[in-house]
């Protein structure tokens, strides 16, 4: 019986279009292995054991660090709404389509979850939107700006060193 419970559930969540803002379901679930999270951090409606935690709270790591961390140690870093499996705008969902063209190791962080994040990532490159791309450690741009490489081969030649060509088209 849980089990029926719990798979209608997934799919009533699943089926959600990223699109409707009227209504959201909270909690979280998992898919491929995944955790996602779709409550609100700070709800008032959510049981204290169940909010999602900043998981750099209270550590000696600041998020200004996490950030430089993740720039450093990762060859292409998204920080973008949503995961790249479960995008939650268009925007991000179009940076990375663009990207697993070239088939490249994505790295991605879902700023949705901790808005102190969205701050520090605001701050450490000085752009206003999201998504936010970073390629061998350097601050590219969004969406738009990803799809302007692609589409000219400059992009193309940006991941060469990191991912195999691309996907026959």
């Amino acid at each position: 019986m849980a089990r029926l419970l719990s798979n209608a559930v997934f799919k009533g969540i699943a089926g959600l279009s990223a699109a409707r803002s009227s209504t959201k379901a909270l909690g979280s679930f998992y898919r491929d292995g995944l955790k996602y999270s779709t409550t609100v951090p700070g709800d008032r409606d959510t049981h204290e054991d169940f909010r999602p935690t900043n998981k750099v709270q209270g550590s000696p790591v600041s998020l200004k660090d996490v950030v430089e961390q993740d720039v450093k140690e990762n060859p292409v870093m998204i920080y973008m709404k949503g995961v790249p499996d479960f995008p939650q705008c268009g925007f991000s969902s179009l940076a990375v389509r663009v990207l697993k063209h070239y088939n490249v190791p994505l790295s991605a962080r879902n700023i949705l979850e901790d808005p102190e994040l969205k701050t520090a990532v605001k701050a450490f490159s000085h752009w206003p939107t999201f998504p936010q791309i970073f390629i061998n450690g350097e601050f590219i741009g969004g969406s738009d700006i990803i799809l302007n490489m692609h589409q000219s081969g400059e992009l193309k030649d940006k991941l060469k060193g990191i991912a195999a060509s691309p996907k026959s088209e």
